[in-house]
């Protein structure tokens, strides 16, 4: 029921302007994030002022808040502190980390970039993962947040790699990926972030700062893993070839050189010692080292035994 100057709801009306239940209404009172209503006669009475904290709560829900969270905030918002700031922070937070755009594609674009085949189970993987997003109302045509890793994939199937092993491959490298951003987060909030959020909600001033650290920062994860993928990649691509090299050079003399398996902490220890871009040059040599004194020692051992005959002959 409304007032002719301030409205005031039952609980079921309530529920129905806010959008939410009766029950998590009154779980939200018991947890303190609701004030009490007003008590008149034996029925409860709630104002606008409930149903503006009730869309407070829906909304930081949606940001990713959990209730004890929101409470301490809300606890700061009826102490006098505005939420501009935190809210800001998670703007930021929640914004793109990325300059690429999104774009679209049609079915027939995308059916063209692979093989010109329609294949069905191929898009729903692609949406499962995320590579593509359906777009409503229209089965023929599909959001691409990230353009550039679908042309990837592209590339890929281009080059003969099916497309179940490049959708394997990519779970498996969001998995690890997911974990050095979980990293690089976990060292930043140490040695950065504590000192803004802490484990009290920050002021409007402390959450500027952090939401300007945040703008500052989030360049350097991309830049850190693109220079070690740089560096990781001209690394083993040289091993690789290598490898497959002497395999090659092995078969073509059909002689009895076999790869051998070099024990990883052996490996290392080499890496350490002359750097891991000569490891493997330098256990090769070593190697061939090794086997020319065992070969000089058969045959001198062989000299001393066959003289050894003849003295007793």
């Amino acid at each position: 029921m409304a007032g002719a100057q301030t409205a005031e709801y039952r609980i079921e009306d309530l529920a129905h302007h806010s959008g939410a239940t009766v029950r998590t209404i009154r779980a939200y009172q018991d947890r303190g994030l609701l004030p009490k209503p007003e008590r008149r006669g034996r029925a409860n009475v709630y104002r606008d002022s409930h149903l503006a904290r009730l869309r407070q709560i829906a909304d930081l829900l949606d940001r990713g808040y959990t209730l004890a969270s929101i409470k301490e905030l809300l606890e700061a918002w009826d102490a006098g502190r505005g939420l501009g700031g935190v809210l800001g922070l998670v703007a930021e937070v929640q914004g793109p980390w990325t300059d690429e755009e999104a774009d679209r594609i049609t079915r027939a674009e995308l059916y063209a970039a692979f093989g010109g085949r329609p294949d069905e189970d191929a898009i729903t993987e692609a949406v499962e993962l995320g590579v593509l997003e359906r777009v409503p109302d229209r089965d023929d045509e599909f959001l691409v947040p990230s353009p550039q890793e679908l042309s990837v994939a592209a590339e890929l199937y281009a080059s003969g790699i099916p497309l179940l092993a490049i959708s394997s491959h990519l779970r498996e490298l969001r998995g690890q990926v997911e974990h050095i951003a979980s990293r690089f987060l976990e060292f930043t909030t140490e040695h950065v972030f504590d000192r803004y959020l802490g484990h009290r909600p920050p002021t409007d001033a402390e959450a500027a700062e952090a939401a300007s650290m945040v703008r500052r920062l989030r360049p350097l994860a991309q830049q850190t893993v693109d220079a070690e993928l740089a560096r990781a990649m001209r690394l083993f691509a040289t091993r690789h070839l290598q490898h497959h090299l002497r395999a090659e050079d092995a078969a073509e003399r059909n002689d009895d050189t076999r790869l051998v398996p070099v024990p990883g902490s052996t490996v290392r220890a080499v890496e350490h010692l002359v750097g891991a871009e000569r490891a493997a040059q330098f256990i090769s040599v070593a190697a061939e080292r090794e086997l020319r004194k065992r070969t000089l020692d058969t045959l001198a051992a062989s000299g001393t035994e066959a003289r050894h005959i003849d003295q007793s002959g």
